[in-house]
């Protein structure tokens, strides 16, 4: 092939010709080069039973969405779940995913990234206990078939045309959302109908999405009713951060509650870290580059620490009681309106404990401080015209 002839990858659909190598004359795709490994057959599959296991009975407002989720599937029509952080957006997709693995048809459920795929794997083996739930991501594809298949974005490459129904949580996340690459993954994996599903949605997002026909389906209430907490604002110099920071992390210790502290980056994480260490004892931290972080996580979650600085690694798919939280620098460039609603929505979640405390350490308010309070105050005023 002459180099100045048009190549299009058939792995990611790259056309870029400055990420198009040659060699022996042939040319590849360094875009996607490091995604190469067993691909899966599209064999058929028989239908199974997929029984519900669940200990708590749904909202109605999530048995609404629920069931509109299903009429619109055997329609043929793609959905986008549009829901508050705290409403259950995993447990509004149950039935359509018993529906699909009953009638014989592959479903995925994805995630953008590992650590919030391995805890939806670890749930859906107990919702459904009778079924072969896989997990395929890094260290995780040994097993690449199963009733239901969870899986990073980054897996998607292993199943074109495969899948009937592909449920995919927080779209606009990183490392998916802006990623060309991973958009083509997903589009290529595609051979029947998706469901798409986010706690916030740009104005981008929503045109594209109303463009290609899909319903969009909203949920501003939380399961247990309780409204979104409001994030508390406290600006100061540089220097009185830490003040401020030790200050609420002794409170909340005292009241005997956890928290998350969330870093804009991770030498900035490392750096909160190694000062509190020798100041207030009990904490640990947590970043994308830390190798050891999921078995951290798990032992926050049983109480073996009182605090956890950590960056935006856990700003998603993380459920812990009683949770407070604290934005340390919540102004910094890396943190947009979108980012900071999915930080708040990580307290209060449970039911038990609705009423967790998130405070954003600043030395000066933004444009996405300031619409994230807004979406929310918004988004509180909406549940309560519905309890009226």
């Amino acid at each position: 092939m002459d180099k100045n002839d048009s190549y299009i990858c058939p792995i990611c659909g790259n056309t870029d010709i400055h990420s198009i190598g040659y060699l022996n004359g042939k040319p590849y795709c360094r875009r996607c080069i490091s995604f190469r490994g067993e691909e899966v057959d599209d064999k058929f599959s028989f239908p199974k039973k997929a029984k519900i296991h669940l200990n708590y009975e749904l909202s109605i407002e999530q048995k609404q969405l629920s069931n509109k989720l299903v009429e619109n599937y055997k329609k043929g029509i793609n959905s986008f779940v549009y829901a508050v952080c705290g409403s259950g957006k995993t447990e509004i997709v149950l039935n359509i995913i018993s529906y699909a693995i009953q009638c014989g048809e592959k479903v995925g459920f994805a995630v953008p990234r590992r650590d919030v795929a391995i805890e939806l794997w670890e749930r859906f083996k107990q919702v459904f206990s009778n079924n072969k739930i896989v997990l395929v991501c890094g260290g995780y594809h040994d097993v690449l078939k199963g009733d239901l298949i969870c899986l990073t974005t980054h897996q998607l490459f292993r199943y074109e045309k495969y899948f009937d129904l592909l449920i995919m949580d927080e779209v606009d996340a990183f490392p998916y959302a802006g990623n060309e690459l991973l958009h083509n993954f997903f589009e290529k994996s595609l051979k029947g109908k998706y469901v798409l599903m986010s706690a916030t949605i740009t104005p981008e997002l929503k045109d594209k999405i109303q463009k290609d026909g899909t319903c969009i389906l909203e949920l501003f209430t939380r399961y247990h009713k309780h409204p979104l907490p409001v994030p508390e604002c406290v600006f100061s110099n540089s220097v009185f951060l830490y003040y401020n920071l030790i200050k609420y992390i002794k409170k909340f210790i005292k009241e005997n509650k956890q928290i998350f502290i969330f870093c804009p980056t991770i030498d900035e994480c490392e750096k909160v870290y190694k000062i509190l260490r020798f100041i207030v004892k009990g904490g640990e931290y947590v970043h994308s580059k830390r190798d050891d972080r999921a078995v951290i996580i798990n032992d926050f979650k049983n109480g073996k620490y009182k605090y956890l600085v950590t960056t935006a690694v856990l700003e998603r798919g993380v459920t812990v009681k009683d949770l407070q939280v604290i934005v340390f620098k919540a102004n910094h460039n890396v943190y947009n309106q979108y980012s900071l609603i999915q930080i708040a929505g990580r307290a209060g979640r449970k039911k038990e404990a609705p009423e967790g405390r998130v405070i954003f350490l600043a030395t000066k308010t933004n444009s996405e401080i300031e619409d994230c309070i807004s979406t929310i105050i918004q988004s509180n005023s909406n549940l309560q015209k519905l309890f009226q």
